[in-house]
């Protein structure tokens, strides 16, 4: 999974993938006489669907080890694959810093018009995105951030904090008025700053609900085996509880697979990141999973997005501004019974 930094939250301007890829053209006027309005947006060109300069991206990302990161890479293939006017270089995903760090010199020589890399450690991989730069190569750094902001042009990627706010707000709503009640959760690997950004936000939503109280937590480490594992500790611990927040649907298939097992119901399960099993589950309605909390792998095709943008020297439609800014937060949508078919085919697997 991915583990940005504070910058996320520091220089994050909130906005969904779709003010990325196709945003409303923004109109306005300072009086009734079209002779003496000032426009509401620059005229300078906007990116659109339609064939332009031709763009060759490098696409740089790690193992896909997760469903998460698998689904990055589909999403920025088939993303560039829908424009003509776009040609992607993608490297085989690496672990391994020293062999992204390759990959990536290598994209640099072949000069290569615009660069989208997803490093597998934004610390290790920061020189080699200053690299690119200076040798006049714009990087979209995806999700997890270099330590310089001048090893990227522009940074795009998820919230973590924002994860966990929504996750809290959604279960802190949902016990709203019923006395006593009492939560658990299900982290991610503790070692990881994003683990500890989700719970941080989930904390400071429940804080403002006071009847709520958080009595349980267990890390466990993004994988079935360990979501199994640590969920049968927590209803072996806990008789009754209220509501449960699981950070990540892969490991929470394990987690139903132990409440199932246990013959537990009566609480409501809300998970995290957008997996296609937990969305065909909450469309099903026949477990305690309720709903989850995006972390969008869709963040990969709007990536793409913005470095054909950039390599045509165009704005971002629906934004005023001539260039496209310099970090892009997305939001961690709550996806449940009532939107579950709108998200539906951005689920990974």
């Amino acid at each position: 999974m991915p583990e940005p930094t504070s910058l996320t939250s520091r220089r994050g301007l909130l906005l969904g993938t779709a003010a990325v890829s196709a945003g409303a053209l923004l109109t306005g006027c300072t009086s009734n006489d079209t002779k003496d309005a000032n426009p509401a947006a620059n005229s300078g060109p906007a990116a659109d669907g339609k064939p332009g300069k031709h763009v060759t991206i490098g696409f740089a990302g790690p193992q896909a080890d997760h469903g998460w990161l698998n689904a990055i890479n589909d999403n920025a293939k088939s993303r560039a694959g829908t424009y003509k006017d776009v040609t992607l270089e993608i490297t085989e995903g690496s672990n391994d810093t020293a062999a992204q760090i390759g990959q990536i010199e290598t994209l640099i020589n072949k000069k290569v018009d615009v660069l989208v890399v997803l490093p597998a450690d934004g610390k290790a991989l920061t020189q080699v995105g200053l690299k690119a730069m200076r040798a006049g190569i714009p990087v979209i750094n995806l999700d997890r951030v270099f330590n310089s902001p001048q090893a990227y042009r522009c940074w795009i990627g998820g919230d973590n904090y924002g994860m966990g706010l929504s996750a809290g707000h959604y279960i802190g709503e949902k016990l709203k008025g019923r006395k006593n009640a009492k939560v658990i959760e299900l982290a991610g690997l503790d070692n990881l700053e994003l683990t500890r950004q989700r719970t941080q936000g989930f904390d400071a939503a429940l804080k403002n609900y006071p009847n709520i109280t958080k009595v349980a937590r267990q890390a466990a480490e993004f994988t079935v085996e360990t979501g199994q594992a640590k969920m049968s500790q927590l209803l072996q611990a806990q008789p009754r509880f209220d509501a449960l927040w699981n950070h990540d649907d892969d490991q929470g298939v394990g987690a139903l697979r132990a409440i199932e097992q246990a013959g537990r119901d009566g609480f409501l399960m809300v998970g995290g990141a957008g997996a296609l099993s937990a969305f065909q589950a909450i469309d099903a309605d026949d477990s305690v999973l309720k709903a989850t909390v995006l972390y969008p792998p869709t963040m990969a095709a709007s990536a793409i997005d913005l470095a054909r943008t950039l390599g045509q020297g165009k704005g971002i439609s629906g934004l005023a501004e001539f260039e496209i800014p310099a970090s892009l937060t997305l939001y961690s949508a709550v996806v449940d019974k009532d939107n579950v078919q709108q998200y539906m085919a951005t689920g990974f697997k």
